[in-house]
């Protein structure tokens, strides 16, 4: 038998986006507490994804938001790490408040925060051993925030995965429209 890695590229980078998931799951948490919540997008739903993006466009007027949209439908999948809000009741004032109950609604506990950018270094570092391409996106994860893909998630990143000759998340010119 002779099986062409272009015949199996697709599912190899899928197996490697839930080896991303893992490790987001089990990264540290502040006190333990896993807020985290973590899934996989494939197929018809990158489509939904990119014109949900191409949507936030037309509202925001922010370009980033069209080219990322392309870029989204360059990916096998996208995995998405989000995080719910829940205080950690440690008065630090990291989140510019000096006590947790003085924090205003909408303002994110800053250690949830820091558990969601190391759940997201986890998954990455998952992809850079196993020779995927990624970025990390602020627009992809606002996007299925709007979704809601991550029930009650404040915060939401995304993560596309692709193996190809060359990473179509870097390199990136900026839409003229």
């Amino acid at each position: 038998m002779i099986l062409n890695e272009r015949d199996c590229r697709h599912e190899q980078v899928v197996q490697i986006a839930q080896l991303m998931m893992t490790a987001a799951r089990t990264a540290p948490k502040a006190k333990g507490v896993d807020i985290i919540e973590v899934a996989l997008v494939t197929e018809s739903n990158l489509r939904i994804l990119s014109e949900t993006m191409k949507q936030m466009y037309e509202d925001n007027g922010f370009k980033f938001f069209l080219r990322d949209a392309d870029n989204i439908l360059e990916a096998e999948c996208v995995v998405l790490i989000g995080t719910r809000e829940h205080p950690q009741g440690l008065n630090c004032g990291y989140c510019g408040y000096a006590a947790c109950g003085e924090r205003e609604d909408g303002v994110p506990c800053a250690i949830n925060s820091v558990d969601l950018g190391i759940a997201l270094g986890s998954a990455c570092s998952v992809a850079a051993d196993h020779r995927v391409d990624t970025r990390v996106m602020f627009s992809a994860g606002l996007a299925a925030r709007q979704l809601d893909w991550l029930d009650g998630c404040t915060q939401v990143y995304a993560i596309p995965v692709s193996a190809s000759s060359k990473n179509p998340f870097f390199d990136r010119k900026p839409k003229s429209e």
